[in-house]
């Protein structure tokens, strides 16, 4: 076993450095209080003094021994003061049997001891005991300098350490390196932690919209003042008079400025005023510009309010019009009857200097996506909130209501305006005393109202999580959260925001660890030496930090400190404060301080908790109370594994308490709040330990932190799903299957999709509040900016990310991936140009050959004109859209799965490079611009630009509806008549769906139909403008089009068809579901207008005018599975070998734009049994549907030779799909070799069969699998 060493700079249980006590005699009492604060630990480091620590490792011998090691530094000649316990015993067993004690051992004084003197060498001191008794449970000593008579104790307490389990103290599970073993772990269904709570972007909305139609009166007079006169809001501010308010603002109106005050106080009141030229002053107003029936005293005017009333609200009103621009502001109180009402203690002041930032002096959507209404609310009571934390705690417990009203937007903003004020962006106190317990109150009564929103409110209990994760207990927040936080309050106040201290800064972020205690003494070190920087070395390298060692990082640190004399004193401040945060994280303070709250503790405890009694918390797990103890005595394991294992044993059992409506709920929240944090950092401080771990070891760890974020997202299934994921993985890891690392790398996708998704999520909720709120209050850019990165990097998220980048390259080369996929393999050279996402340039022309790196990729792009080459780490299938586009005009087309290839490339923007695909990778090198020759640059630019292609506008022939017998090509597209003449043709056991069509000029002929002729003439209208170039009467056409009247000859001659056909009428199941099916024909014909559709067809020059749809028209199957199939390998292009991709469900999450990868396989056409699988499905959704009809699109601009129109059109389902997580680990085409090897067998033999129908011609095959039968939907030629 390793020898265990434990990280404690901070006294156990405390968070405060250990205590040096004078001429005091050892503790033997061994009272313990319930939290268990006086850990008993099988090792650590402690603090002595503030230059001086104690190493302690204890280390497994041979057979029963255990050898504990001791290691003082910076200290002078010491003696271990010592004894050993038996369990259940507190007397000290002197001297214990079955011991060799150390050289130079002696009885104390007392005879009660043992003392026992360490070896000095430099400025360390070591001592080294051997136990040799299993009857032994610990030892308990003091460190004592006899020469001073100075005692080192473990904060008062006497240090323990454990040599083997306590009695009765037995786990199961894991082999731990910890003597304590690690904790059993329950085996329960992952499936028990689902949550499906999230918010929809239509409840969002939804609640948006409510929250707005939910204004205050002063709401409404801040509304009808600027629709009345238009009126420009300078300033304006919002006071609290007890339960009311009183706005004051000041507009310009018509060029004159006017202040107005509003209240909605009941009782009449008195404006006893004045005007201020500077700070302080109280100036009487001129005469001229007092309201009517003021009274004009020496230094101030009183004037009346007057009653007033909007939508049935009272409220009282007052308005002074300015006739001076130098006032600089407005001082006043209130008089009701013969009470002064104040601001507080102190006079109400309306600051003319600060302006209102108004959305207008920017762009018009600068509040969008926000609730706005909260937002500038927040920004008017700022002012009140920046004289203590107790105002701003109930100021913010009094927004809960406008910001639940608002929705997840209102929580977003409250979120953003506490984060704001943790990391310091905000002032904290303005000159106002206030004691701890009010502040304390104050953060009670919010923390109180976020509770209620959390038993409420299931769906926002995420967002509720975070904004109390960033308010913390105490008015602390997360310490670990701290640690990320402060750095950035530390560079900005000491203006050292580069080199070493941004390198430190980036590691922090990512993975604090201890060496960050040590890290930061050194630099402390370093500032009192004078800038030497020898001593910040000195100090690194005595703790065992070498530059090597900084150098190995995830997040190097390069450079050596160059701080300026001028910075030493805020620098050491600053520091000095930090470090206690670091040692609160490294010695889980956090934790015990939560866990003490919810477990209960009395005046017995130590330390923080001393004079408290906290009664524990109701209905608490069996056994939870030991589970905590376990997390607690293996909070600094240095081996991990055990406690993360542990943390998230105790926040599996204590989720059932959280989805009730627990007494101390907010209690039950901060705890498993502590125990996510714990896991963090814990996790972080793994990673070094990591660096030359097993695949399967850090899969592991990958489902942890998985089921960690699991544990903290609402809505979560589709993590879970992946945690079941990995689980598997592990298993076929373990039993040597030699598809384990083709599996892992689809959930790897799987699990990287999730983080990108769970990111965006993030960005779309809480960056523009971040943004809005932020230009209200001033607050500094760059801070602004990375809003959304810093909430993501503060939690789990960062720690998978990082655990992820290390598995995939160990993946891809077990499983012979390569660094690239690569979906269209051609030689190419151009210019390299980084942009963020395709969609964005997918119609801009180059007029260079252009290698395009891009950031994002969906599926459903145009390759932009110019550009020979898309490189993307982004995954979209070989059988998507662009993938198709990319193959049909010769642009190399690839997926780069190394983050630091993809890197190297972007570092070669605008330089030209020649690249070269193989099978898994892509060489490339930087050539000279003549080397890309004027003629080949041409070719290869005019290879991507398809000849001018023309379509025969097809004629209406007189039939609404028909049958497949009578499909033809004056009548249908080519997707209906290969259907009609597969029927038939393929084998028995492959099927194909009975069809009938909507034929050409249909559309036309029912647009043309009187009852349709004010249809018409809008889009003859809105067809003009698209002709000029308006590019926005795309989307008002298909909007227009569902407006049809479908004649009643259309109706009954389709309801014919179908029957004749054995296909169900909708009609006959009612009037609503022929509707639904009417509708769906309408989307259809509308897709005509679809954007992607519009441009792609404009840009090889076809008359969009001339370009028909028909509807062809079959029952859907309810697959279990769908598929392409391209008969022809499209990225090798190897005609003995057919390619094909297979989904769950529905086939649209296979060709149109979801994200994720399908299942893919190769099968040889000389041997159709043997399918290789060169992927594992990664698509988390799958779509699902029962008994419909779908309508598909069939135009006569679909298969043009030379021009990929297939896929720009719509095809629609009568009914909804249901979308559905996936999970693969009960899937037998995933878990079942026979059943995979059988089903993509069969699938195989189809598409060579149906190819072998059309000559050998390469088909792109669609279809399903229900049941083991193969249906095919359609056939086309592969372009």
């Amino acid at each position: 076993m390793a020898g265990v060493s434990y990280y404690a700079a901070a006294a156990a249980g405390t968070g405060r450095p250990c205590v040096v006590q004078f001429g005091a005699a050892p503790n033997r009492s061994r009272r313990v209080s319930r939290t268990r604060l006086r850990r008993r630990n099988a090792g650590g480091r402690f603090g002595l003094d503030s230059n001086s620590e104690l190493q302690v490792d204890v280390k497994p011998s041979s057979g029963s021994k255990v050898e504990i090691e001791l290691v003082a530094t910076n200290t002078g000649n010491l003696a271990l003061h010592w004894g050993a316990l038996q369990p259940g015993r507190s007397e000290w067993v002197v001297p214990p049997a079955g011991m060799r004690l150390p050289e130079g051992t002696t009885r104390a004084p007392d005879d009660a001891a043992l003392r026992t003197p360490f070896k000095n060498s430099g400025s360390k001191s070591t001592l080294k005991i051997e136990i040799d008794n299993p009857g032994l449970e610990s030892i308990e000593f003091v460190i004592v300098d006899e020469a001073q008579n100075k005692w080192f104790k473990n904060n008062g307490q006497n240090f323990q350490v454990h040599v083997r389990p306590p009695a009765g103290h037995h786990h199961q599970g894991q082999q731990h390196s910890a003597p304590a073993g690690s904790i059993g772990r329950k085996n329960r269904d992952v499936m028990q932690l689902l949550s499906k709570n999230a918010s929809t972007n239509d409840q969002v909305n939804t609640a948006a919209e409510a929250s707005s139609s939910k204004c205050t009166v002063l709401d409404l007079f801040i509304k009808s003042s600027q629709e009345k006169h238009g009126s420009q809001v300078l300033c304006k501010k919002v006071f609290k008079l007890g339960e009311k308010e009183i706005l004051a603002l000041m507009s310009q109106v018509q060029g004159s400025t006017k202040v107005h005050l509003a209240t909605d106080h009941v009782e009449p009141l008195i404006l006893h005023w004045a005007l201020a030229q500077k700070p302080g002053e109280w100036k009487a107003p001129p005469p001229g510009i007092v309201p009517a029936g003021s009274t004009l005293l020496e230094m101030a005017c009183e004037s009346p309010f007057s009653d007033a009333e909007l939508n049935g609200l009272h409220y009282q009103v007052l308005e002074i019009e300015l006739d001076d621009d130098s006032y600089k502001g407005m001082p006043f109180v209130l008089r009701s009857n013969q009470t002064w009402i104040k601001n507080s203690t102190s006079d109400f002041y309306l600051d003319f200097s600060r302006r209102a930032v108004k959305s207008s002096e920017g762009t018009s959507d600068d509040s969008k996506g926000t609730a706005k209404a909260l937002l500038e609310r927040i920004a008017d009571l700022e002012e009140d909130a920046q004289r203590s934390l107790m105002h701003r705690f109930n100021i913010a417990a009094d927004l809960v209501d406008q910001a639940k009203d608002a929705g997840q937007l209102g929580l977003a903003g409250l979120l953003v305006w506490m984060r704001f004020m943790a990391t310091r962006q905000l002032i904290w106190n303005k000159n106002y005393n206030v004691k701890p317990r009010e502040i304390s109150q104050a953060q009670d009564r919010f923390t109180d109202n976020l509770q209620s929103l959390y038993k409420m409110y299931p769906q926002h209990r995420e967002m509720l999580r975070m904004i109390m994760y960033t308010v913390g207990r105490g008015g602390q927040g997360d310490v670990g959260q701290r640690i990320r936080d402060e750095i950035l309050v530390i560079q900005r106040n000491n203006n050292c925001m580069g080199g070493m201290m941004e390198e430190w800064h980036q590691k922090l972020h990512n993975n604090t660890s201890p060496d960050d205690v040590v890290i930061c003494q050194a630099l402390m070190d370093y500032m009192n030496s004078g800038l030497d920087i020898k001593v910040y070395w000195d100090t690194l390298n005595k703790n065992g930090i070498t530059k090597e060692r900084l150098l190995s990082y995830d997040h190097p640190i390069h450079s050596e400190p160059n701080l300026k004399s001028e910075q030493k004193e805020g620098l050491l401040r600053d520091l000095t404060n930090y470090m206690r945060s670091l040692k609160a994280v490294h010695s889980g303070a956090d934790l015990e301080s939560a866990i003490g709250t919810c477990t209960g503790y009395t005046s017995e405890s130590q330390g923080f908790m001393v004079g408290v009694e906290v009664n524990p918390v109701k209905g608490l797990p069996s056994g939870f109370p030991e589970l905590l103890k376990f997390v607690l005595d293996h909070i600094e394991d240095k081996s991990v594994e055990s406690l993360v294992e542990g943390l998230l044993e105790a926040r599996a059992a204590l989720r059932p308490l959280l989805l009730s409506s627990t007494e101390r709920l907010k209690d039950l929240i901060f705890l498993d709040i502590a125990l996510d944090s714990t896991v963090r950092t814990a996790i972080e401080r793994s990673f070094e330990n990591l660096n030359n771990a097993s695949s399967e070891k850090i899969m592991y760890f990958i489902s942890l932190v998985v089921e960690n974020l699991a544990l903290s997202t609402d809505d979560n299934e589709n993590l879970l799903c992946c945690l079941k994921g990995w689980n598997h993985a592990l298993e076929m890891s373990k039993r040597s299957d030699d598809q384990w690392a083709l599996y892992a790398k689809a959930f790897l996708d799987r699990t990287r999709l999730a983080l990108a998704t769970k990111g965006e999520e993030y960005h779309d909720i809480l960056q523009p509040s971040a943004e809005y709120l932020g230009s209200l209050l001033g607050i500094e850019q760059w801070t602004v900016n990375i809003f959304t990165e810093e909430i993501i990097r503060s939690g789990s998220a960062a720690s998978l990310s990082l655990l992820l980048n290390r598995l995939d390259p160990v993946l891809r080369n077990v499983a012979n991936l390569g660094s690239w996929q690569i979906i269209s393999p051609v030689d190419v050279a151009g210019y390299v140009v980084v942009v963020d996402q395709l969609l964005t340039v997918q119609h801009k022309s180059y007029d260079k050959p252009t290698i395009l790196v891009v950031k994002g990729v969906k599926g459903e792009e145009e390759i932009p004109d110019g550009v020979v080459a898309v490189l993307t780490p982004d995954m979209p299938d070989v059988l998507s859209h662009v993938s198709v586009r990319a193959r049909n005009s010769k642009v190399l087309f690839a997926t780069c799965f190394d983050p630091k290839i993809l890197s190297e490339l972007e570092q070669n923007e605008d330089k030209v490079l020649s690249l070269k695909p193989a099978s898994v990778d892509i060489t490339y090198r930087e050539i000279p611009e003549s080397e890309l020759l004027v003629s080949s640059s041409i070719d290869t630019l005019d290879g991507q630009k398809a000849p001018s292609l023309s379509l025969a506008k097809k004629q209406f022939l007189g039939k609404y509806a028909i049958s497949a017998e009578e499909f033809s090509d004056e009548m249908v597209g080519a997707k209906s008549r290969n259907i009609a003449y597969l029927n038939g043709k393929v084998p028995s056991w492959v099927s194909v769906p009975t069809s009938v069509a909507l034929p050409f000029g249909t559309f036309e002929t029912v647009l043309s139909d009187k009852i349709n002729k004010e249809v018409a003439q809008k889009v003859k209208i809105l067809t003009e403008k698209l002709d000029q170039g308006e590019l926005g009467a795309l989307s008002e056409i298909r909007n227009v089009l569902l407006n049809l009247t479908a004649p009643t000859y259309l109706v009954s001659e389709l309801k014919e068809k179908m029957q004749g056909s054995g296909m169900p009428w909708p009609g006959d199941e009612g009037e609503q579901r022929w509707e639904q099916a009417w509708t769906a024909i309408k989307k259809v014909w509308a897709s005509k207008w679809n954007e992607r559709a519009y441009l792609s067809t404009r840009k090889v020059k076809l008359d969009h005018s001339n370009l028909s749809m028909a509807v062809l028209v079959q029952q859907i199957v309810s697959a279990d599975y769908a598929f392409v199939i391209h008969t022809t390998n499209p990225s090798s292009g190897e005609r003995s070998e057919i390619y094909a991709e297979v989904v769950k469900g529905l086939g649209e999450t296979l060709v149109g734009a979801y994200p994720g990868r399908a299942m893919s396989f190769v099968c040889s056409k000389n041997n159709l049994e043997s399918p290789k699988v060169l992927g594992y499905p990664s698509k988390p959704i799958g779509l699902f549907i029962q008994k419909s009809i779908i309508f598909r699109s069939d135009s006569n601009g679909e298969d043009l030779e030379g021009y990929a129109g297939a896929g720009l059109y719509d095809s629609v389902p009568m009914d909804k799909e249901e979308q559905v997580v996936l999970e693969y680990t009960t899937d037998p085409l995933v878990t079942d070799c026979s059943f995979r090897t059988s089903t993509l067998s069969s699938i195989a033999r189809a598409g060579y069969d149906i190819e072998q129908l059309y000559g050998g011609s390469p088909q792109d095959i669609e279809g399903v699998v229900k049941d083991g039968k193969i249906y095919v939907v359609q056939t086309r030629p592969q372009m």
